[in-house]
Parts: C-alpha cells; structure tokens; sequence
C-alpha cells in the first residue's frame, strides 16, 4: 500500500492536521494516511511537550471515525534524538510491503537541507508539499525545481492554525472555536493539559 506520513507532536492535533490529512487521502493516490506522534523536534530542543501517551490519545480522537486516516506512535519507540530518514529506515523494515510517501509543509521543506541525509529520504520517498503561512510555496520549491519525487500542492489547505498558539490560548482560558475536536477539547480539559 502507498502510505503518506504525516509527522508531528500534534500537541494538541487540530483540525488542520486532519484537513491535510484528507486532501492528501483523496486527491493523491495514498492508500492511507498516518499520523506520526514524534518525539522533541531535534530543532526545537528548548521546548517541553506533553507525555507521549496524552498526545497520541489526542490524534486517536482527531481523526476518530474517519476511514483512511491512523495514528501511529511507531517513533516514540526508537532511539532519540529522532531523525525522519532513521524513521523511515525503521520503518520500510517493519513493514517492507508499503510505500511510504513524506507529507510535509512548505517551511519544513524550506529547512530541508538542515535535516539528517536529505539526499537518502529523496532517493528512496517521494514528498508532497503543502503550503504553510510565512513559507512561500513557490520559494520553498525553487531548490527543488523539476525534482521527480517533490509535488507541491498548491491546492492543498493551508496549515494556518498553530499548536504553540492553541496551548497558549487554552493555557489562557480561550476555546478556539473550530480548531479542535470536540472530544480533543474534553480531553484536554479531562486531563488539565496546558494548564497556565
């Protein structure tokens, strides 16, 4: 199966997560979509997260009832800090049956060639790009212009909600309306998470 990945803390996942998702699920060929739970980002070192367990039991209801999307915590089990073309490597092992495919947005793209071994996941994974705010799509891509695995997708939602600024605006008492699930919502306020 042609699986895409969708990385990230998803502290808290939010709807734009899941839109991206969707859009990349019906529109690109994949099979399946899943939702990578992530360690620390070795670029965000200086950041704290949530406990593993309450942000993968968050992106399990996100996407609660919506066929073709998953949740995977497969990262959490390797060794940190976590590199994406280690992930990878992992898991084209574990499941050497499917083809795994990068979902990733324009400023990740943009900071590629800061990751470990760009040049091993291009040769073996295709990537597909969404536009993000501040990241220009069109910039984003000029280093990579004509290369056969990128495809940007310039009709895919934009990534325009943020989880720093989620956990602020909850941290402050502020509901953001639309941008979580209503059980994603409950169970933050269950479990007292980014409490100020």
């Amino acid at each position: 199966m042609r699986i895409g990945l969708l990385f990230g803390t998803f502290d808290p996942p939010h709807s734009a997560h899941v839109n991206v998702a969707e859009h990349m699920l019906r529109t690109q060929g994949l099979h399946e979509v899943w939702l990578v739970v992530t360690p620390l980002n070795p670029f965000k070192q200086h950041q704290a997260i949530s406990p593993n367990h309450h942000r993968v039991a968050m992106a399990q209801l996100a996407i609660e009832g919506r066929a073709g999307l998953a949740v995977s915590d497969f990262e959490l089990g390797l060794p940190t800090p976590s590199y994406t073309v280690d992930t990878l490597q992992a898991m084209h092992e574990r499941w050497p049956e499917h083809r795994f495919v990068l979902i990733v947005g324009s400023d990740n793209l943009a900071s590629l060639n800061r990751w470990k071994n760009p040049e091993g996941i291009l040769a073996h994974h295709d990537l597909l790009v969404y536009p993000r705010p501040g990241a220009d799509l069109h910039q984003s891509m000029s280093a990579f212009q004509g290369h056969p695995r990128i495809t940007a997708l310039h009709d895919a939602p934009v990534m325009d909600t943020s989880s720093t600024r989620l956990r602020e605006e909850l941290a402050t008492g502020f509901i953001p309306a639309d941008a979580l699930a209503p059980s994603v919502l409950e169970y933050i306020r269950k479990h007292r998470l980014y409490q100020s």
